[in-house]
C-alpha cells in the first residue's frame, strides 16, 4: 500500500503538468499528471506535499487546499491512496524535474494529453469546487474499469461522457 500527495497547481488558467518520461519502472510512464510523490516516514499530507512539491519543481507553496482522497487500483501495482490537492499561491523559480518535464497547460488543453481517464472526474469535481470527496478508481492497465464517488458507483456507460465533461446529470446513481 502506498500513501502519496498529487497536486495541481494553477497559474492564470493552467496548470503545472508533469510528463513522466524519465523513470523506467513506473505506473505512470508516459502519462501527465500533477506533481507529488509519496509520504516519508512521519510526514502529514501537508508536508509530504510541501516537500514533493519543492524537490520536484524548485516552488515552495503557500496557498493549497486538500481536495480529496483517491483511491487508485491498478492490475499489477500496489494500492495507492492519493491525498489530492490544488494550489494557487506559490513562490520560487521553477527548476527541471528528474520525474519528466514539467509544462504550465491550460485547462482547455487538458483533454489533448495522455492522461489517466479518472482524472479527468476529478478534475471536473475540482472545477465543481466540489466539497472534500473520496473517489476511488480501479483500472485494467490503462482502462478505467469502475469508480465510485463518495460511495457511489459512477455508471460504466456513462464514464467517459463524465470525463469529457457532457451528461452531467447523469454522472452518479441517485445524486
Amino acid at each position: 500500500m502506498g500513501l502519496t500527495t498529487l497536486c495541481y497547481i494553477e497559474k492564470d488558467n493552467a496548470y503545472l503538468m508533469l510528463h513522466r518520461v524519465s523513470k523506467k519502472n513506473d505506473v505512470n510512464k508516459d502519462k501527465w499528471i500533477g506533481v507529488g510523490g509519496h509520504f516519508e516516514e512521519g510526514e502529514s499530507p501537508e508536508e509530504c506535499l510541501l516537500r514533493e512539491v519543492k524537490e520536484e519543481t524548485g516552488l515552495t507553496l503557500t496557498k493549497y487546499r486538500f481536495r480529496g482522497l483517491v483511491t487508485f487500483l491498478c492490475e499489477g501495482w500496489e494500492t495507492e491512496y492519493m491525498c489530492l490537492y490544488t494550489a494557487d499561491g506559490f513562490f520560487g523559480t521553477m527548476t527541471d524535474c528528474d520525474e519528466g518535464t514539467l509544462e504550465w497547460v491550460e485547462k482547455s488543453r487538458l483533454s489533448e494529453l495522455n492522461l489517466w481517464e479518472g482524472d479527468y472526474l476529478f478534475f471536473r469535481l475540482i472545477e465543481e469546487d466540489r466539497p472534500f470527496f473520496s473517489l476511488k478508481l480501479q483500472y485494467q492497465q490503462d482502462h478505467l474499469k469502475s469508480a465510485v464517488l463518495d460511495g457511489k458507483e459512477i455508471l460504466p456507460e456513462n464514464m467517459r461522457g463524465a470525463m469529457e465533461g457532457a451528461a452531467k446529470k447523469e454522472m452518479t446513481k441517485d445524486e
